[in-house]
Protein backbone atom coordinates (compact mmCIF):
# COMPACT_ATOMS: atom_id res chain seq x y z
CA UNK A 1 0.00 0.00 0.00
CA UNK A 2 1.35 3.37 -0.91
CA UNK A 3 -1.02 5.88 1.37
CA UNK A 4 1.64 7.59 3.22
CA UNK A 5 4.30 7.44 0.49
CA UNK A 6 1.58 9.52 -2.01
CA UNK A 7 0.04 11.90 0.21
CA UNK A 8 3.57 13.17 1.03
CA UNK A 9 4.22 13.27 -2.81
CA UNK A 10 1.30 15.01 -3.26
CA UNK A 11 2.02 17.52 -0.83
CA UNK A 12 5.32 18.15 -1.79
CA UNK A 13 4.47 18.00 -5.41
CA UNK A 14 1.59 21.08 -4.78
CA UNK A 15 4.24 23.23 -2.92
CA UNK A 16 2.13 22.70 0.56
CA UNK A 17 3.85 22.37 3.87
CA UNK A 18 2.54 19.70 6.44
CA UNK A 19 1.00 22.84 8.41
CA UNK A 20 -0.94 23.74 5.30
CA UNK A 21 -2.10 20.83 4.27
CA UNK A 22 -3.37 19.89 7.82
CA UNK A 23 -5.45 23.27 7.99
CA UNK A 24 -7.17 22.28 4.90
CA UNK A 25 -8.04 19.20 6.26
CA UNK A 26 -8.74 20.11 9.78
CA UNK A 27 -5.85 17.74 11.56
CA UNK A 28 -3.39 18.70 13.59
CA UNK A 29 0.16 18.95 11.94
CA UNK A 30 1.00 16.22 14.07
CA UNK A 31 -1.77 13.64 13.40
CA UNK A 32 -0.74 14.29 9.48
CA UNK A 33 2.73 13.89 10.28
CA UNK A 34 1.73 10.62 11.63
CA UNK A 35 -0.08 9.73 8.39
CA UNK A 36 3.04 10.57 6.21
CA UNK A 37 5.15 7.99 8.52
CA UNK A 38 2.70 5.03 7.98
CA UNK A 39 0.25 5.29 10.50
CA UNK A 40 -3.19 4.08 8.59
CA UNK A 41 -5.90 6.96 9.02
CA UNK A 42 -9.82 6.52 9.49
CA UNK A 43 -11.44 5.60 6.41
CA UNK A 44 -13.52 8.77 6.55
CA UNK A 45 -10.14 10.88 6.88
CA UNK A 46 -8.77 8.85 3.38
CA UNK A 47 -12.10 9.78 1.70
CA UNK A 48 -11.19 13.30 2.89
CA UNK A 49 -7.85 13.33 1.86
CA UNK A 50 -8.41 11.37 -1.78
CA UNK A 51 -11.21 14.43 -2.19
CA UNK A 52 -8.51 17.11 -1.55
CA UNK A 53 -5.97 15.93 -4.20
CA UNK A 54 -8.60 14.95 -6.50
CA UNK A 55 -7.98 11.49 -6.85
CA UNK A 56 -9.22 7.95 -6.63
CA UNK A 57 -8.94 6.66 -3.01
CA UNK A 58 -7.99 3.43 -4.79
CA UNK A 59 -5.40 5.38 -6.81
CA UNK A 60 -4.11 6.51 -3.67
CA UNK A 61 -3.89 3.75 -1.86
CA UNK A 62 -3.08 1.07 -4.21
CA UNK A 63 -0.53 2.55 -6.73
CA UNK A 64 2.69 4.51 -6.56
CA UNK A 65 2.33 7.63 -7.93
CA UNK A 66 5.68 8.22 -7.75
CA UNK A 67 6.12 5.75 -11.14
CA UNK A 68 3.46 7.79 -13.06
CA UNK A 69 4.76 9.88 -16.08
CA UNK A 70 5.51 13.75 -15.74
CA UNK A 71 2.46 14.29 -17.76
CA UNK A 72 -0.02 11.69 -15.85
CA UNK A 73 1.21 13.25 -12.51
CA UNK A 74 0.87 16.97 -13.74
CA UNK A 75 -2.38 15.87 -15.14
CA UNK A 76 -2.97 14.89 -11.24
CA UNK A 77 -1.72 17.83 -9.79
CA UNK A 78 -3.87 19.85 -11.99
CA UNK A 79 -6.81 18.08 -10.78
CA UNK A 80 -7.69 16.51 -13.95
CA UNK A 81 -7.41 12.62 -13.22
CA UNK A 82 -10.13 11.07 -14.93
CA UNK A 83 -12.31 8.28 -13.29
CA UNK A 84 -11.62 5.32 -15.70
CA UNK A 85 -12.70 2.58 -12.81
CA UNK A 86 -15.91 4.60 -12.22
CA UNK A 87 -14.92 4.31 -8.83
CA UNK A 88 -15.33 7.99 -7.72
CA UNK A 89 -17.65 10.27 -9.01
CA UNK A 90 -19.65 8.29 -12.20
CA UNK A 91 -22.92 7.03 -10.45
CA UNK A 92 -25.49 6.01 -13.09
CA UNK A 93 -29.02 7.46 -12.61
CA UNK A 94 -31.99 5.53 -14.06
CA UNK A 95 -35.49 4.83 -13.89
CA UNK A 96 -37.75 1.80 -13.14
CA UNK A 97 -41.17 0.27 -13.86
CA UNK A 98 -43.45 -0.53 -11.48
CA UNK A 99 -42.06 -3.78 -10.59
CA UNK A 100 -38.21 -1.82 -9.96
CA UNK A 101 -36.97 -3.48 -13.21
CA UNK A 102 -35.29 -0.78 -15.33
CA UNK A 103 -36.36 1.03 -17.99
CA UNK A 104 -34.75 1.79 -21.14
CA UNK A 105 -34.79 5.70 -21.38
CA UNK A 106 -34.68 7.41 -25.02
CA UNK A 107 -32.66 10.16 -25.99
CA UNK A 108 -33.45 11.85 -28.95
CA UNK A 109 -31.67 14.30 -31.10
CA UNK A 110 -33.48 17.05 -29.54
CA UNK A 111 -32.82 15.96 -26.18
CA UNK A 112 -29.08 15.44 -26.48
CA UNK A 113 -28.13 18.98 -26.04
CA UNK A 114 -29.69 18.65 -22.35
CA UNK A 115 -28.87 15.11 -21.73
CA UNK A 116 -24.34 16.11 -21.52
CA UNK A 117 -25.74 18.69 -18.47
CA UNK A 118 -28.59 16.31 -17.26
CA UNK A 119 -27.20 12.79 -17.62
CA UNK A 120 -26.76 12.50 -13.69
CA UNK A 121 -30.19 14.65 -12.81
CA UNK A 122 -32.45 12.65 -11.31
CA UNK A 123 -35.42 14.99 -12.68
CA UNK A 124 -34.19 15.28 -16.25
CA UNK A 125 -33.66 10.91 -16.54
CA UNK A 126 -36.88 10.52 -15.27
CA UNK A 127 -38.60 13.16 -17.86
CA UNK A 128 -37.26 11.02 -20.64
CA UNK A 129 -39.28 8.83 -23.19
CA UNK A 130 -38.73 4.68 -21.97
CA UNK A 131 -39.82 1.68 -23.22
CA UNK A 132 -38.45 -2.16 -23.24
CA UNK A 133 -36.82 -4.80 -25.53
CA UNK A 134 -37.67 -8.04 -23.94
CA UNK A 135 -34.75 -9.64 -25.63
CA UNK A 136 -31.89 -8.06 -23.86
CA UNK A 137 -30.32 -9.50 -21.04
CA UNK A 138 -31.93 -8.09 -17.48
CA UNK A 139 -28.48 -7.57 -15.91
CA UNK A 140 -27.33 -3.98 -18.27
CA UNK A 141 -28.46 -0.68 -17.68
CA UNK A 142 -29.70 0.21 -21.56
CA UNK A 143 -30.29 3.96 -22.61
CA UNK A 144 -31.33 4.66 -26.38
CA UNK A 145 -29.79 7.06 -28.40
CA UNK A 146 -30.91 8.81 -31.79
CA UNK A 147 -28.04 9.09 -33.95
CA UNK A 148 -26.84 12.74 -35.91
CA UNK A 149 -24.86 12.64 -39.18
CA UNK A 150 -23.67 9.86 -41.68
CA UNK A 151 -20.40 9.11 -40.06
CA UNK A 152 -21.53 5.57 -39.16
CA UNK A 153 -22.90 3.88 -41.68
CA UNK A 154 -24.66 1.34 -41.87
CA UNK A 155 -26.43 3.16 -38.90
CA UNK A 156 -27.84 6.14 -40.63
CA UNK A 157 -29.03 9.61 -39.50
CA UNK A 158 -31.85 9.51 -37.46
CA UNK A 159 -31.38 5.55 -36.51
CA UNK A 160 -31.58 4.48 -32.87
CA UNK A 161 -28.82 3.01 -31.11
CA UNK A 162 -29.51 0.59 -27.68
CA UNK A 163 -26.43 0.78 -25.78
CA UNK A 164 -25.35 -0.90 -22.65
CA UNK A 165 -23.68 1.47 -19.81
CA UNK A 166 -19.85 0.70 -19.30
CA UNK A 167 -18.61 1.30 -15.49
CA UNK A 168 -15.03 0.34 -16.44
CA UNK A 169 -13.98 2.18 -19.63
CA UNK A 170 -10.89 -0.46 -19.39
CA UNK A 171 -13.28 -2.69 -20.75
CA UNK A 172 -12.88 -0.96 -24.09
CA UNK A 173 -12.84 -3.33 -26.79
CA UNK A 174 -10.50 -2.17 -29.65
CA UNK A 175 -12.99 -1.85 -32.97
CA UNK A 176 -16.25 -2.16 -31.50
CA UNK A 177 -19.11 0.68 -31.35
CA UNK A 178 -19.71 2.49 -28.87
CA UNK A 179 -21.39 6.07 -27.86
CA UNK A 180 -19.73 8.41 -26.15
CA UNK A 181 -20.75 10.94 -24.02
CA UNK A 182 -18.35 13.83 -24.20
CA UNK A 183 -18.14 17.35 -22.25
CA UNK A 184 -17.67 19.24 -25.56
CA UNK A 185 -18.62 17.71 -28.79
CA UNK A 186 -22.01 16.11 -27.11
CA UNK A 187 -23.12 12.71 -27.97
CA UNK A 188 -21.06 10.63 -30.67
CA UNK A 189 -21.56 7.12 -32.03
CA UNK A 190 -17.60 5.55 -32.79
CA UNK A 191 -15.62 2.79 -33.38
CA UNK A 192 -13.16 3.40 -30.38
CA UNK A 193 -9.53 2.40 -29.93
CA UNK A 194 -8.38 1.87 -25.92
CA UNK A 195 -5.64 3.52 -25.30
CA UNK A 196 -6.03 4.48 -21.65
CA UNK A 197 -3.26 2.73 -20.14
CA UNK A 198 -0.83 4.14 -22.33
CA UNK A 199 -1.77 7.89 -22.59
CA UNK A 200 -5.21 8.29 -21.03
CA UNK A 201 -7.09 8.07 -24.32
CA UNK A 202 -9.70 7.11 -26.49
CA UNK A 203 -9.25 7.05 -30.54
CA UNK A 204 -12.76 7.37 -32.51
CA UNK A 205 -12.74 6.00 -35.58
CA UNK A 206 -15.90 6.32 -38.06
CA UNK A 207 -16.76 3.72 -40.64
CA UNK A 208 -17.53 6.48 -43.39
CA UNK A 209 -13.81 7.01 -44.53
CA UNK A 210 -14.44 10.40 -45.21
CA UNK A 211 -14.52 11.68 -41.48
CA UNK A 212 -10.89 10.75 -39.89
CA UNK A 213 -10.40 9.38 -36.70
CA UNK A 214 -9.06 11.67 -33.83
CA UNK A 215 -8.20 11.27 -29.78
CA UNK A 216 -10.18 11.59 -27.27
CA UNK A 217 -8.66 11.88 -23.61
CA UNK A 218 -10.55 10.32 -20.98
CA UNK A 219 -11.29 13.39 -18.78
CA UNK A 220 -13.01 14.92 -21.75
CA UNK A 221 -15.68 11.93 -21.25
CA UNK A 222 -18.87 11.71 -19.21
CA UNK A 223 -20.29 8.25 -20.23
CA UNK A 224 -19.12 5.13 -22.45
CA UNK A 225 -22.24 2.66 -23.74
CA UNK A 226 -21.41 -0.56 -25.42
CA UNK A 227 -23.27 -1.17 -28.57
CA UNK A 228 -26.16 -3.75 -28.66
CA UNK A 229 -28.77 -2.84 -31.09
CA UNK A 230 -29.89 0.03 -33.61
CA UNK A 231 -33.84 0.12 -34.64
CA UNK A 232 -34.15 -3.00 -33.06
CA UNK A 233 -31.50 -5.00 -35.58
CA UNK A 234 -28.07 -5.99 -34.60
CA UNK A 235 -24.93 -5.14 -36.87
Amino acid sequence: MYFDKNIKLLRTKKGHSQQDLADSLGLSRSKLNSYERGVQPPFDIQIDIADYFNVTLDGLVRHDLSKLTHFKLSQILKGSEADVRGRKLRLLTVSVDANEDENIEIVSMKAQAGYTGGYSDPEFIKDLPKFKLPFLPKNRTYRSFQIKGDSMPPVSEGSWVTASYLQDWNDIKDGDNYIVVTKDEGIVFKRLYNKIKGDHSITLVSTNSAYAPYILHVDQVLEIWKFETWNGFEV
